[in-house]
């Protein structure tokens, strides 16, 4: 087999990974409501059973970081996905407490560990191709996202059990995802400046990627208060009736799709550095147009804004961190796949406790300023000598492709 017949065999295999994780996880989170049914979950301990899956999930990518130094991100992302897969059955076929505990805690973990080698694999080919291919993973996250939330909703709108529900989705991703785990491509599966073993950050390294990091906590804020919020502004600050207040999340879900997807043309055209200015502009105006909305089509419209201009932010985050580390790009996803829980963890809080304390209208200003961090580290996601202003000398081995513009790929 020729090395480019296998590395569209490892791109499309992991294309797909990303496209099952999004439905697994939309089949996950748009059941919460009918899980606490299920297992009499009181409103006051559903925060805990919701936390716990973000921070098991940090911890899982902190060991992911040292896991992949002695076995393969593919091996890793083999073996976590169908475990994520079967934790979500798990939490459909419980009958006690403890049972829909312990399959969320192993959700947890495997998605963690699932996150993190998933996108150790997509930034190492992304610098094999040398252009810009990251967004098309988080597309198809995307899409998955948007099939396993219709999924969803026709099991709720069947009344079919949890487990019913997902027994299909399970059984039928289950053995593609085991057969597509087959071509994954690692380092030391490519030629080209991918290969090679992994390095430390080395000395001070963590202090050049908290950037990174920060940007990345502050995209997950903005992306969880859509998620958590969009549909209780809607009905109770625009007064949309409950059927319409459904519909901001699924067109932020569809703008995010579409950005994602026409996003790497855009960074191979114009260059990181102004793809994820511009989507940090559209997303700060979108939540300036949600917070001033005088009714509901004008909320739509800045949750549309906020779809299109999240979008970018995320993956080029993680292809950053690439090329920050080139020598050292697995090590740098799992410490920057940490702060997306992070994210996760403080936006939905943050942004109901401002609500509670003073308006929701002004509690959606709070994701919009931290959004505009981004802009003052912008220059993180440009070639590595342009962000420090000299000439890096490496060896060939470790020498990063500059996908912002383009290059010569696959």
């Amino acid at each position: 087999m020729t090395d480019d017949v296998r590395l569209r065999r490892g791109r499309g295999a992991l294309g797909f990974s990303f496209f099952v994780q999004g439905v697994t996880f939309a089949l996950l989170v748009t059941r919460i409501p009918a899980i606490q049914d299920r297992y009499g979950i009181s409103d006051g301990l559903l925060p805990v059973f919701l936390a716990a899956v973000p921070v098991l999930a940090g911890v899982a990518s902190v060991g992911t970081e040292h896991l992949v130094k002695r076995v393969a991100p593919s091996v890793v992302l083999r073996w976590a996905q169908p475990l994520v897969l079967l934790s979500l059955l798990g939490v459909g076929a419980g009958e006690r407490l403890w049972h829909v505990a312990v399959a969320l805690g192993a959700f947890g973990l495997s998605v963690g560990a699932l996150d993190a080698s998933m996108n150790m694999l997509g930034v190492s080919l992304q610098r094999v191709y040398g252009r810009s291919i990251m967004l098309g993973f988080h597309a198809a996250y995307s899409l998955g996202g948007i099939l396993g939330a219709s999924a969803a909703w026709y099991g709720a709108h069947a009344h079919l059990g949890l487990f019913v529900s997902y027994l299909p989705a399970v059984a039928v991703l289950l053995p593609l995802v085991l057969l597509g785990s087959r071509y994954y491509v690692d380092r030391g599966d490519r030629t080209g400046p991918a290969g090679g073993t992994e390095k430390g950050l080395g000395g001070g390294g963590f202090r050049l990627l908290l950037p990174l990091c920060l940007v990345m906590a502050c995209a997950y804020i903005g992306d969880s208060t859509v998620a958590n919020w969009s549909a209780k502004y809607l009905q109770d600050v625009l007064g949309s009736s409950e059927q319409t207040a459904t519909l901001p999340y699924n067109v932020y879900m569809v703008t995010t799709l579409v950005g994602r997807a026409v996003g790497d043309l855009g960074v191979r055209r114009f260059g990181a550095v102004a793809v994820v200015r511009a989507g940090t502009l559209l997303a700060a105006c979108g939540f300036a147009v949600v917070a001033a909305a005088p009714g509901v089509w004008v909320g739509m419209l800045g949750f549309t804004l906020l779809g299109i201009g999240l979008c970018v932010i995320v993956p080029q985050t993680f292809a950053a961190a690439g090329r920050l580390f080139p020598g050292a790009s697995d090590t740098a996803v799992a410490r920057l796949n940490i702060f997306n829980y992070v994210g996760f963890l403080i936006g939905s809080p943050l942004v109901g406790a401002i609500g509670d304390a003073w308006s929701y209208r002004g509690a959606m200003l709070v994701p919009m300023v931290l959004v505009l961090i981004t802009l003052f580290h912008a220059r993180s996601f440009g070639p590595r000598e342009a962000r420090y202003g000299v000439a890096h000398e490496r060896r060939a081995g470790d020498r990063a492709v500059d996908v912002g513009r383009g290059g010569n790929g696959v």
